[in-house]
This record gives structure tokens, sequence and C-alpha cells, in this order.
């Protein structure tokens, strides 16, 4: 059981680490284009509505609900039931869906006003929002629809092509760059117009793939199937306790539209080097377990349950531990790498940066998010993770307060770090009290070794820390240099951290046997 785990989430990590690099291309090419300015600061708001609310209704509450009850479904029923499950959450929720869109298209500045208040001043770029919003906002319908076909595929254990499909999204975001900016008026509309095609792309492309496993939903209304009501009662508290760390990062834009030009596209920039390990590791791991941890559930099988958790809480300590203090100290080294070109200044680079280093902090924190929260959703319990989510949304705003305002106020630069550094502070809360509930619980019970572990794990990133802060050295020299030797270097410094980490762990007697599902003895 241990390899199948670990085959799928390395075909999920695989094919997101493709969609990561093309998301990384992607970003290039507005970094170049945009800049950090004005249209590219718009760009991130009217793409940020839909795809916040994409995150509530697809990876987010609906992928956690749906998920469970069609695994249920699948380990229990007979196939026609499961069809017809598919069927009627497609045609509920496909006219939920395009109910909210028409709002959203006719109440676009009304959204701008609530997502983006600091835009109301201005009003070029406040109508150049709303626009674009109109625009966008149909994204929400169809990226929800591929979130619930690859919730069906993934359930029946396609998971690459659920993983591969967001690729699609960079290649027309990219095209869109080249073939529809230079023939707008305001270029940036091309990439909104781009948003619209891509969404369309990505949902045409699954439907092969679901005629395969012979589960394509023929659309029917159905609030009053029993799967579809059991879904929506699990998603009423999901919709904001599995998305916590989207709500904190839509608080963070929100406080950033006050401050100055650029501020949303650093952070923009960031969140996008926080989100290449969490795609292709954190998510993927997520994504993976969750379906066999609602068969165990299901099956009533706690140990197998127990175990299946504490494998992924060791792999996430050995993986993200380390990606998290490269990202601290290569901070500086890969926002020059990959976006200082054309528009995207040495001022853009140092700010930017200083948002990245704040985020890493809080990476281990927010891949234990993602790892833990199955823990709950698979046992169809939603109401645990909102209370807990609830505490800290309210704890991120008051982080923000108190951190933020002060360097404001006494003007400090980089203030758009602190809304960082307080999104990975709620986020350490977030995991802590996840993981405390299911102790309580009785639901996860660590396995043996987990201090020998720990302590190699932190020797290797100690010895790795000094390594990297040595090699990455003066920020100068990195703008100074042409791109193929930053790219050079960059490469040399990532791959010499990996070599030592990795060396480190196997000096102190870490084999990868000790990283497979140990199933607890029963009784312990």
């Amino acid at each position: 059981m241990s390899r199948s785990l670990a085959k799928s989430t390395t075909v999920v990590g695989g094919m997101t680490l493709t969609s990561r690099v093309m998301g990384f291309l992607r970003d290039i090419v507005f970094a170049r284009f945009f800049g950090a300015g004005v249209g590219m600061d718009v760009f991130v708001v009217a793409f940020q509505i839909p795809n916040f609310l994409r995150r509530l209704f697809g990876e987010g509450a609906f992928s956690q609900a749906f998920v469970p009850v069609l695994s249920e479904y699948q380990d229990q029923r007979a196939h026609q039931e499961v069809q017809a499950l598919a069927d009627r959450v497609a045609g509920t929720l496909g006219l939920i869906l395009m109910i909210i869109t028409v709002i959203g298209i006719v109440a676009s500045p009304v959204l701008i006003l609530l997502f983006a208040p600091g835009f109301s001043g201005e009003e070029d770029k406040f109508a150049l929002a709303a626009g674009m919003l109109r625009l966008t906002f149909p994204y929400l319908l169809f990226i929800s629809l591929v979130a619930f076909a690859g919730g069906i595929l993934n359930t029946f254990g396609r998971f690459a092509v659920p993983a591969f499909t967001p690729v699609l999204l960079n290649v027309v975001l990219i095209a869109s760059v080249f073939l529809l900016a230079p023939r707008m008026e305001q270029p940036v509309y091309g990439l909104a117009i781009g948003v619209f095609i891509a969404g369309l792309v990505q949902l045409a492309f699954q439907i092969p793939f679901l005629k395969r496993v012979d589960v394509l939903p023929r659309p029917r209304w159905g609030w009053r199937h029993e799967g579809v009501r059991r879904i929506i009662r699990l998603m009423m508290p999901a919709i904001f306790g599995s998305s916590v760390a989207q709500i904190n990062l839509l608080v963070d834009r929100v406080i950033a539209s006050f401050l100055a030009t650029g501020s949303i596209s650093w952070l923009y920039y960031s969140d996008r080097l926080l989100e290449f390990p969490l795609g292709v590791f954190a998510i993927a791991l997520a994504t993976v377990i969750l379906p066999g941890l609602s068969r165990h559930h299901a099956g009533k099988s706690p140990q197998a349950f127990s175990a299946t958790l504490d494998w992924a809480l060791k792999l996430a300590m050995v993986i993200a531990l380390p990606a998290a203090v490269g990202m601290f100290f290569l901070a500086a080294p890969m926002v020059a790498t990959l976006f200082n070109y054309g528009a995207f200044g040495a001022e853009d680079v140092r700010m930017a940066a200083f948002s990245v280093m704040a985020y890493s902090l809080g990476l281990m924190a927010f891949t234990l998010v993602k790892v833990l929260s199955p823990a709950y959703f698979s046992r169809q319990d939603t109401r645990t993770p909102v209370r807990i989510s609830v505490i800290a949304l309210l704890t991120n705003i008051l982080l923000n307060i108190v951190i933020v305002l002060p360097m404001m106020h006494f003007g400090i630069a980089a203030p758009h770090a602190g809304l960082a550094l307080a999104t990975g502070l709620a986020a350490v809360l977030n995991a802590s009290l996840l993981y405390r509930g299911l102790l309580r619980q009785g639901v996860y019970r660590p396995t043996d070794g987990w201090a020998w572990l720990a302590l190699r794990v932190a020797a290797a990133n100690i010895v790795m820390a000094v390594l990297l802060w040595r090699l990455a050295g003066d920020l100068d020299r990195w703008l100074m240099a042409p791109w193929f030797e930053r790219a050079y270097w960059l490469a040399g410094c990532i791959i010499t951290g990996v070599f030592t980490y990795l060396a480190v762990l196997w000096l102190g007697g870490v084999r990868p046997r000790h990283l497979m599902i140990r199933h607890p003895v029963a009784g312990k």
C-alpha cells in the first residue's frame, strides 16, 4: 500500500511539477511585459476573485465533500448509483455556479470594492479592474466543473490527468500575452480573455477521460438526491473551513490595495513561488491520501487510517522543511533569476524577495494544513476544521494589525512582507490545532521513531542552511549577471543544497524504509 501511495504521489507531483514549471514561464512572461505596475495589480485582483471562489467550490469545500461520498458509493454501491450521483451533482453544481457567475458579472464593480477597496480612489484603475472581472469571472464556472471532473478521476485512481490539466491554463495565458495583448487598447485585457478561454479548454480536456472510466456526467437537477444532500451538508461549513489559507491571502490583498503600487504584484509573485512546493508536494500528497483515508474510514480500518496519515506527516517533514529553508535563503536569487527582466526592476526584486522570505516561514505549516485536513474531511467531519479556521482567520487579521500597521506608521520598508508573515503565523496556529484535534479524538496515533527522524532532519537542514547562506552571496551580483549565469548559479545552489541535505540524512542513518507506512500494533 505504501508503494502504491508513493507511486500515486510521485505521478501527481510529477504532473504538478510540469504545471508549476509552465506557471513559472507564464509569470516570467508576465513580469517581462507587465512588471509590477498598475496593469498587473489590476489583473491579479480580477483573476484572484474567481480564483478564490474556485478554491472554495473546487479544490476546497466541494472536493473535500464530494470525494469521500463518491468513494463510499464506489466502494459500497452499484455502478449505476455512482453514475446517478455524478449526474445529479453535475446538474445541481452547474446550475448553482451559473447563477453565481451571472451575479458576479453584473456585480463586478461591487466585488472590486469588496476585494480591493484601495482601488476606489483611482477611477481609471477601478474601471479597468471591473471591466476585466467581467471577463475573468466565468472562469469560476468552468474550473469548478474541472475540479468536479478531477474528483471523479481521482476517486477512480486516475490522478495524472487532473494534475496535468492546469498546464493548459499556463499555455493559454502565455499565448494570450503574445497573440491577444498586442491587439488590445489596454494590453492587459488580453490576459483576462485568456483566462476565459483557458477555463473552457481545461473542461473540454477532461471529457474523454471521464468516458474512459465510464462516468461521463449527464447533468440532472438533483437537489433531493440523498448523495447530493450529503455533499451539500458537508460543503456548507467546509466552504469556509477548507480554504482558510486562501481567505488569509485575500485579506492580505485587500490591505495591500492600500499600500504602494506594486505591493499586490510583489505578493502575487511571492505567492507563486510559495505555490510551487505546495502544488508539487503538499497538494499532490493531500490529493492522493484523501480517497485512501475515505476508504479506510468507510471500511472501519482505524489502524490503516492512522498509519496512512502518519506516513504523510513524516513525508511532509522530510520534504517541506528543507523546501522552506531553501526558499528563505535563496529568495532573492530566485526572484532575480525568474522575474528580473523587462519591466520588473531591481527594486521589484528586493520587495518581492522580502515577502518570499516571510512566506517561507509558514511553508511547513501550509503543508501540514493540506495534509491534516483530509483526515477530517475523509471522516465527513467538516465542523472541527471550520472552528479551527475561524480562529486562524481572526488571528491573521489581528496579526495584520499588529505587524503591518506599525510598519506603515513608522515608515518601515516593505510592509507587504508583514502581510505574508502574518499569513504564515496564522497557518502555524491552524496546523497546530488540527493536529491536536486528531490526537484528542484518538484518530491519529504517531508511530515510533518520530524523535529519531526529527533530530536528523533538523541537523540536515542546519547544515544545508549554512551552505545556502554562503552560496547565495550578495544580491547585486545576481542583478548584474546575464540570465544564463543566474540560471546556472541558481541551479547549482539548489542541486548542492539538495545533495547536502540528503547526504547528511544518509550519514545520520535515514533510509527509505524509515518513510514507509508502518501499521501500529493493535491495542497500542
